[in-house]
């Protein structure tokens, strides 16, 4: 209800003073801040008076309205109280208020008689405390009920977030199994190339192989996003690594193994003995220039890969 509206109830005819039984004034009254209040323009209206001369009497006696008396409401809690009360102009008078509105509590209700100082007041105020204590006695009694419904959102909520998280797993694993066998990254796709190969590497289970002629910390960068106690075993003709690099990586990602060979041209990218990338590039380029990873399909090219890199196993490692 507005100001106005209320202006025009009680500037006339008996027909249009307000209701001041308990029954009218529950619907007014609104829980904000975990306590229960009532909006100073829907007061206003019950004490037949302005809003703006209700809040007017309330200021010149700020000492006897302390916080827990009064208070102005939040954009936000305006906001969301016209959608409790389901009207777009809750609180606000013709053309919108210019101000925030004010929520009394029941103390604060209690005090505003005293302050206006007419038997319209005295009387409303008794029927509004009347409104306070059935609506106590009515949430008293159903506390159980309440609670039970509480409950009941409580474990709807809990079954949503639950039913999506289970629908995210379906969704990843539908998108693993249509995985695309060739990828093609462009000159300048650095993020996304290292999304990629950070993404595979953490599908290994037990173990990492990886041939690169060319390693250095940025390798090892995407190495780290392996998942926790999977071995890495990198083969390499030209790296740039140092022991200390190895010993820092192996202190938080155990653990990693280096070996020399020259053996190999191409990058190869082998996951849990099984599943084997041909990669374009060596990892620490991956994007700079245009390069491709496929999925190598033939199982027996993955199986003879890995025969060769286990013979290789018997050098000495770095």
């Amino acid at each position: 209800m507005s100001d106005s509206d209320a202006e025009s109830k009680t500037a006339g005819s008996s027909a249009q003073i307000a209701p001041t039984d308990a029954a009218n004034i529950e619907p007014l009254i609104h829980t904000v801040r975990g306590q229960q209040v009532m909006l100073d323009r829907d007061l206003a209206w019950l004490y037949e008076v302005e809003t703006k001369n209700l809040n007017r009497a309330a200021s010149r006696n700020a000492d006897r309205f302390p916080a827990d008396f009064r208070f102005q409401l939040t954009k936000e809690e305006g906001e969301a109280l016209r959608c409790q009360i389901g009207t777009s102009n809750a609180g606000e008078g013709r053309g919108g208020r210019r101000y925030l509105p004010y929520a009394y509590t029941e103390q604060g209700i209690a005090m505003l008689s005293g302050v206006l100082r007419s038997e319209v007041a005295v009387q409303t105020s008794i029927s509004i405390m009347r409104a306070f204590v059935a609506m106590r006695h009515f949430l008293a009694e159903n506390a159980a009920l309440l609670e039970r419904l509480h409950g009941i959102e409580a474990s709807q909520a809990a079954l949503q977030r639950s039913t999506d998280e289970r629908f995210d797993r379906v969704f990843r694993l539908l998108e693993g199994e249509v995985e695309k066998p060739q990828r093609i990254f462009f000159a300048g796709q650095m993020f996304d190339a290292f999304s990629l190969l950070a993404d595979l590497v953490g599908r290994a289970e037990r173990e990492i192989a990886l041939v690169d002629g060319y390693v250095d910390v940025r390798t090892l960068n995407i190495l780290a996003k392996k998942q926790d106690g999977v071995a890495v075993t990198v083969y390499t003709s030209g790296s740039r690594l140092t022991q200390d690099d190895v010993d820092v990586f192996n202190a938080q990602y155990p653990k990693l193994t280096v070996c020399r060979t020259g053996s190999f041209h191409d990058r190869f990218l082998i996951l849990d003995g099984a599943t084997a990338y041909h990669i374009g590039a060596s990892l620490k380029d991956a994007g700079r220039k245009c390069f491709g990873i496929d999925l190598i399909q033939d199982e027996g090219l993955t199986k003879l890969l890995v025969e060769k890199l286990e013979l290789l196993n018997e050098r000495s490692a770095v």
